[in-house]
């Protein structure tokens, strides 16, 4: 009932998922992204440990195949799950149960994979993928959308629109940009607009927060100097 891409900037290390369904609030259940680990997403018949538990295991030391395989094997239901994972060296693995709904199945390429169900037929997914691959040189979370575009103006989810997520991390487990639309009669143009919102204020704000090797910025008046001259750069 969805399809998602999970992908890697190979220039920045910067990891991304994004999905689309028309399904309330996909974004609660699909997507997973740690910086440094990897992106994963589980869709279909939801198996909601399946994205989780697949980053645990490349934090183990696992590669993509066998951080699936093993979910896979140890899910009585794995006939009807699709899921993908991608690691942060760009290697990746998929699954599309037998009994996914049609049409159903998956794509890869350098640093990006894409999985689907319940969709207009396979030139939903290669578009998204073909999208990904030809905007090398933007930013990562403005290639997730045009590949989602893509794949919707090939007809996407067969059974229509209703809600988006993007999910974008470089280093630990706090998504730099983490973006839903949960309910919306057309979700990729809002998200568009709530991307555009975020990147006005919010990327610059996110900064002086913790990470994992600093504890962030604590000067209210620092901060919202440093965000002024940051969006007075951008006019």
């Amino acid at each position: 009932m969805t399809w998602s891409i999970l992908a890697r900037d190979a220039a920045t290390g910067e990891l991304g998922v994004a999905v689309a369904s028309r399904f309330l609030a996909v974004g609660a259940l699909c997507p997973r992204v740690e910086g440094g680990v990897g992106a994963a997403a589980t869709q279909a018949l939801v198996n909601p440990f399946i994205a989780p538990r697949a980053l645990e295991g490349l934090k183990a030391g696992q590669g993509p195949e066998r951080a699936l395989a093993d979910l896979i094997e140890a899910d009585a239901g794995s006939a009807t799950r699709q899921a993908h994972v991608l690691a942060a060296d760009g290697r990746s693995a998929r699954h599309t149960g037998a009994d996914c709904v049609g049409w159903c199945g998956h794509v890869s390429g350098p640093d990006v994979s894409v999985a689907g169900n319940m969709l207009a037929g396979p030139q939903v997914i290669e578009a998204t993928r073909d999208a990904f691959l030809g905007s090398a040189g933007l930013p990562l979370a403005e290639r997730l959308m045009l590949a989602m575009e893509a794949g919707e103006a090939a007809g996407g989810d067969k059974r229509g629109r209703q809600s988006v997520a993007l999910q974008i991390a470089s280093d630990g487990p706090i998504p730099d940009l983490d973006l839903r639309v949960d309910d919306h009669a057309d979700p990729l143009a809002e998200l568009r607009r709530i991307y555009r919102v975020w990147h006005g204020y919010t990327r610059h704000f996110r900064r002086f927060l913790p990470g994992v090797d600093h504890p962030g910025v604590f000067d209210r008046a620092v901060i919202q100097a440093a965000i002024a001259a940051a969006q007075a750069e951008t006019e």
